[in-house]
């Protein structure tokens, strides 16, 4: 599989777990997308993604964009498309922006997508944190409370998606890293597309720059991979993280750009 489909195939797979999280959304394949529905009125945590490329000759990016929208319609005004510039050709990605403009869709974050064959050694000693697998109500609420603060997320909505005992069941494993006891950082892990996907790693403001988030991303990664196995690992970086993640190993392979509602 060539680089890019395995970052795209893993996110749409992470993706899953905001369309089954809630227990009030959905996730429904459609013609060219998948939409993941989260049962709540706010436009990240509503997410189209195409399935196939889109190209100029058969009006592609246009036919998703119309099925994705006529789907969110009748379910919230709010929404996001995660853009995969790699399955778009030439003429398309050209014109992309516009066509999105054109669904009412602004970009928000443009993240590469990023693979490492392994994780090199750390530069500096890390400090020791404690990672523990997302599965009580505390972490939930640990998990929860993170994301909100670390994302901008409302309260609520972070506890109404993160929070259920339901929503952790499938291939989305969340890890929260303690430090004496007291929640500092999050991330999660999801295998897929024959690559282990890392996303929503944070650290809370207070505790930045001291290394616990790399540490926490080492040790989840550790626990959600076998020793032996040969599978890369893939994310979506953000421009705050990119240089951590390029002395780790990884590698730019592909760019996202990330649409929301206006």
């Amino acid at each position: 599989m060539r680089e890019f489909l395995t970052v795209e195939e893993n996110l749409r797979c992470a993706m899953r777990f905001f369309g089954e999280a809630t227990g009030t959304g959905e996730v429904r394949a459609l013609d060219r997308t998948v939409e993941m529905y989260s049962g709540l009125d706010y436009g990240v945590f509503n997410i189209s993604l195409l399935t196939r490329p889109a190209g100029a000759n058969d009006g592609g990016l246009d036919a998703a964009l119309s099925e994705a929208a006529k789907y969110f319609t009748k379910h919230t005004k709010r929404w996001s498309f995660w853009l995969c510039e790699d399955l778009l050709d030439p003429a398309t990605r050209r014109k992309a922006r516009q066509i999105c403009n054109d669904f009412g869709l602004r970009p928000i974050s443009y993240p590469p997508g990023m693979m490492a064959a392994k994780l090199l050694p750390p530069v500096r000693p890390l400090p020791n944190i404690e990672c523990r697998p997302v599965a009580d109500v505390n972490t939930r609420n640990a998990f929860a409370e993170i994301t909100s603060i670390c994302f901008e997320i409302p309260p609520g909505i972070a506890t109404a998606v993160y929070g259920p005992e339901s929503a952790w069941r499938g291939a989305y494993k969340g890890f929260v890293g303690l430090v004496d006891g007291m929640p500092v950082a999050i991330a999660a892990m999801v295998t897929a597309a024959g690559a282990l996907g890392i996303y929503s790693l944070a650290t809370i403001p207070a505790e930045r720059h001291r290394g616990y988030g790399e540490a926490l991303l080492r040790a989840a990664a550790a626990a959600s991979r076998p020793e032996a196995s040969v599978e890369p690992y893939i994310l979506q970086s953000t421009e705050a993280g990119h240089a951590l993640y390029r002395r780790m190993g990884f590698r730019d392979v592909t760019k996202f750009t990330v649409y929301l509602t206006r």
